[in-house]
């Protein structure tokens, strides 16, 4: 079942049956008192939206009879998950323990992602909030596991572990004292924080909605607190990421949002739902710290950034050179330098770098026997110099 309907949730909601909804996940306004705006990657739309309000009560008062309205659709076995950031978290929290009590609080998520930003002065915000409640003790709930942390010690998993008469974990032991062994390892139930990647200008599910989030964060919610087969309801729905990821999910789902473009935007991707992968929670950080490792052991003492999905380059120098940027590129193991150079190559023209370093780590190819040259890139052996020394030498008075 796919529901989309435009109109304000207040009354929409009055049409929904009593105890009827499973799961509901909502993304009111931010109380940031501006009117957001984005457009499409053609730049063919822009989607906007006003989340101006007068004071904190109008806003306090807006929210209010909508969450009476959802606790009243919500199945006793149900949860509401309520996002929010920095503006609203004070008072969106004060709301929903009146409304749902607080005895019915179950977690404040914190949303955590990476981005870039020149922002105004303070600190880069790099989170957001997501307030779980559910409506009864009687709550659907999913324990999901992530692999162990590398520092937990091993007995810890491999042994069986029980609270002593003080509350104190200790190791299970029989009746003769022996330790007892933990049954199937499945790892380390899931904490509140969750590192999730924003939708980066790129991706592919990117489709110019201000608030858009990514599926990834919405389908994790989903399979936490709901059934196959349940009814999802999102009375915010945006650009409609709730219902993709409950289709995805085969769930049954219903939304609805006042703006008439919204609306259309939703339907557009409930008929063609597109989802994008992240690198991070498929290979996990591990993955990223291999390669980090590598540009570590030839770049130890320079000042540098390590750069991240890209076959061209492995880092970045912090200094520049006449204004450009200085790329890194590391040889890789049974790769030749002709190889290495035209990756390199690459994004030279790309970044439009006009001075930049390969670091030669291996003879499968002679550099004399290269038949590629660029006056923009310069070959390093680093079987043979102390490559800092050499940097130095070749960027002495050129860098700026």
């Amino acid at each position: 079942m796919e529901r989309v309907l435009q109109g304000d949730c207040l009354k929409l909601l009055k049409e929904i049956d009593e105890n009827s909804i499973d799961l509901i996940y909502l993304d009111p306004p931010f109380f940031t008192n501006t009117i957001q705006k984005l457009k499409t990657r053609d730049g063919d739309k822009e989607f906007s939206y006003k989340d101006i309000w007068k004071s904190n009560e109008e806003y306090a008062e807006f929210l209010y009879h909508r969450l009476i309205e959802l606790k009243r659709v919500l199945k006793n076995t149900g949860s509401i998950f309520v996002h929010c950031d920095k503006n609203a978290t004070h008072i969106i929290k004060t709301l929903l323990d009146d409304i749902f009590g607080l005895n019915q609080f179950q977690s404040e998520i914190i949303w955590y992602y990476k981005r870039w930003s020149n922002s105004k002065k303070g600190l880069l915000s790099s989170h957001q909030t997501i307030y779980f409640y559910s409506k009864t003790k009687d709550f659907k709930f999913k324990t999901i596991y992530n692999n162990y942390s590398e520092t937990t010690n091993i007995d810890q998993i491999l042994q069986k572990r029980v609270r002593d008469i003080n509350g104190k974990t200790i190791y299970a032991k029989d009746e003769n004292g022996n330790i007892i062994n933990s049954g199937i390892k499945k790892g380390v139930p899931l904490n509140d924080v969750w590192e999730i990647p924003y939708l980066n200008p790129k991706a592919k599910e990117r489709v110019g909605y201000p608030t858009q989030k990514p599926i990834l964060l919405l389908e994790r919610i989903i399979n936490l607190a709901s059934d196959k087969g349940d009814i999802i309801l999102d009375p915010f729905c945006g650009s409609g990421t709730t219902l993709i990821a409950g289709k995805l999910n085969n769930r049954n789902v219903i939304g609805i949002d006042i703006s008439e473009d919204a609306i259309e935007l939703t339907k557009l991707r409930l008929a063609n739902p597109i989802k994008s992968e992240s690198n991070l929670l498929r290979n996990g950080k591990d993955a990223y710290n291999n390669v980090d490792s590598v540009v570590e052991n030839f770049l130890y003492d320079i000042d540098y950034i390590p750069v991240q999905r890209n076959s061209g380059i492995d880092a970045i120098l912090k200094e520049t050179y006449q204004d450009s940027p200085i790329l890194i590129r590391i040889q890789k193991e049974h790769e030749t330098v002709e190889d290495a150079i035209k990756q390199l190559q690459k994004a030279v023209e790309v970044k439009n770098s006009k001075k930049s370093f390969l670091i030669r780590t291996n003879d499968i190819k002679s550099i004399f026997e290269c038949s590629i040259y660029d006056s923009k890139i310069e070959i390093i052996n680093s079987a043979s110099y102390g490559l800092k020394e050499v940097l130095i030498n070749k960027m002495s008075n050129k860098v700026k």
